[in-house]
């Protein structure tokens, strides 16, 4: 398979709230080109960056973060290259350890991933636990194919979107 689509959503009762949506992919197929088009076409509002452990020390599969809010400040901003980045680069290092990316493909994927920074977010602790555990757990359900189709016909019809509005 070219491309794997992990989401995951953490800490929902809270403005901390992490929610990631994620491809991963070779770097020649359509998750490359999105990972390519991601850093080269940057808009006000939607600075994307690289995920870092430290300057200088990128991870691999290399990972682009996407902003999935217009960033309004540089609280916001902080928010995003400090622990949001934190927590991305840890949890996609930490999956390549422990095999759930494997080691050997680490340098031909790459990750797009889409992180939610809320405006009223206050909390960097938080931000970046809800954000290393929700990447985690979206690399996971990607290289995993989770939720099946099975699962899906299952669960829809008791399905509760904690953010529908009713």
């Amino acid at each position: 398979m070219s491309m794997f689509v992990g989401e995951a959503l953490v800490g929902g009762n809270d403005n901390e709230v992490a929610h990631i949506d994620l491809l991963i992919g070779d770097k020649s197929g359509p998750v490359g080109i999105a990972f390519a088009n991601a850093l080269a076409r940057q808009s006000e509002g939607h600075t994307n960056l690289l995920a870092v452990l430290t300057p200088n020390l990128a991870v691999k599969p290399a990972t682009v973060m996407i902003t999935k809010v217009t960033i309004k400040g540089m609280n916001q901003a902080v928010q995003m290259f400090g622990p949001a980045q934190a927590a991305v680069a840890q949890a996609v290092a930490d999956s390549v350890e422990t095999g759930v990316i494997p080691k050997s493909e680490a340098e031909n994927l790459v990750i797009v991933c889409g992180v939610f920074i809320h405006p009223q977010a206050k909390n960097d602790r938080k931000i970046y636990e809800y954000n290393y555990e929700a990447t985690k757990l979206a690399i996971a359900n990607a290289m995993g194919n989770k939720p099946t189709v099975d699962e899906m016909l299952t669960g829809k019809n008791d399905a509760v979107h904690p953010f529908r509005g009713f």
